[in-house]
């Protein structure tokens, strides 16, 4: 059970650092993060509620206080994930790498979220 725990811990907490550090450009950057989305074919005013999800999502996922919320989550971030690798390659714009990486941190925590210790 130990090794399940750590391996959750490992997953959850790469993937925190990941979408918050993401989040954070999406805050401190907006300009150039305005630019990409626009590139990539999306509208500039769904930085602020985007960065702002992420940033809830971590919280839900971290907090462990309502499975739903919790898989609510994993849905949103999985959803954003697929769009932002599907985006990529359809524009031919930056890399999906990123986006990919994030994917398959998800899957990861998620797939070991039950070893979590219960509060």
């Amino acid at each position: 059970m130990k090794k399940k725990q750590t391996m959750y811990w490992g997953f959850t907490g790469l993937l925190s650092a990941f979408v918050l550090m993401g989040a954070g450009m999406y805050f401190f950057n907006t300009p150039m993060v305005e630019e990409m989305f626009g590139q990539l074919g999306f509208p500039a005013y769904l930085v602020y509620p985007l960065g702002g999800a992420k940033v809830l999502a971590v919280v839900a996922i971290l907090s462990n206080k309502s499975k739903m919320l919790s898989d609510l989550a994993y849905a949103g971030l999985f959803y954003t994930f697929i769009l932002g690798i599907i985006a990529h390659i359809a524009s031919g714009v930056g890399s999906f790498v990123g986006a990919l990486v994030a994917l398959i941190l998800l899957v990861g925590s998620y797939y070991y979220k039950d070893a979590r210790a219960k509060k």
